[in-house]
């Protein structure tokens, strides 16, 4: 993670921490360069950051607000750092069901960019959310960038375990959605009835560098899976 972008999850976590209600006004730039000990570049692409996921708005000559907190268990939809970051309001928790070493097939292969000698690690797993079931994740890891996974690591964030052990910036990702009907395997993981509705996004993660590391798809339950955008005018 880059500095602006752990301040920015410092000051998102305080703000959440300490439940600030809708136009509570922040510390100025100067107050934050204090608090946090870093640069006057680093803050202001901090707070820039912060404005782009509707954490905070920022009004010239007056000062830094807090924006509409999110309701409770919603996902943002714009959010590209996992499934984990964003649901920290509720309890999240993983059953995972296998972590293969594996060859690629050619849609992963070329999703990823993988070389013919690659292999990857592919992860199928349910999430769970505050007790009831969120969505049916398979994802695949290029054992290139990521050298090992397990089914320890695979039941907490995956991505803050490569962020932390093998000093993964993750950049940006491409998301891809569509409705579907489920298919007889997918509605007994999510505990629903073939032919039930679902949300199925399929998500491509990048370094900062921009390479691929992990392609995931994952498909919502229609009736426990919420979902939110902040959107701005920059």
């Amino acid at each position: 993670m880059l500095k602006y972008q752990d301040v920015a999850e410092k000051i998102k976590q305080e703000i959440y921490r300490q439940k600030l209600p809708k136009d509570t006004q922040l510390p100025n730039i100067e107050g934050l360069i204090a608090q946090y000990q870093v640069s006057r570049t680093t803050i202001i692409k901090a707070l820039n950051r912060l404005e782009r996921h509707g954490v905070i708005y920022q009004i010239q000559g007056s000062g830094i607000f807090v924006r509409q907190p999110k309701k409770q268990g919603f996902l943002n939809f714009l959010e590209s750092h996992g499934f984990s970051v964003d649901l920290n309001d509720l309890p999240g928790t993983s059953q995972v069901f296998n972590v293969d070493l594996m060859q690629p097939n050619a849609k992963v292969k070329e999703t990823l960019q993988c070389d013919d000698t690659e292999q990857v690690y592919y992860i199928k797993r349910l999430r769970y959310v505050d007790g009831k079931v969120y969505g049916f994740e398979q994802s695949y890891y290029r054992k290139k960038l990521v050298p090992y996974l397990n089914k320890e690591i695979a039941e907490h964030s995956i991505f803050s375990y490569v962020q932390d052990i093998y000093k993964i910036n993750i950049g940006f990702s491409d998301k891809y959605f569509k409705a579907i009907k489920l298919n007889d395997e997918i509605a007994q993981y999510l505990g629903l009835q073939a032919g039930d509705p679902a949300l199925c996004v399929e998500e491509i993660f990048y370094t900062s560098a921009g390479e691929p590391f992990d392609f995931s798809k994952i498909i919502y339950h229609y009736d426990n899976a919420k979902f939110y955008v902040q959107s701005h005018s920059k």
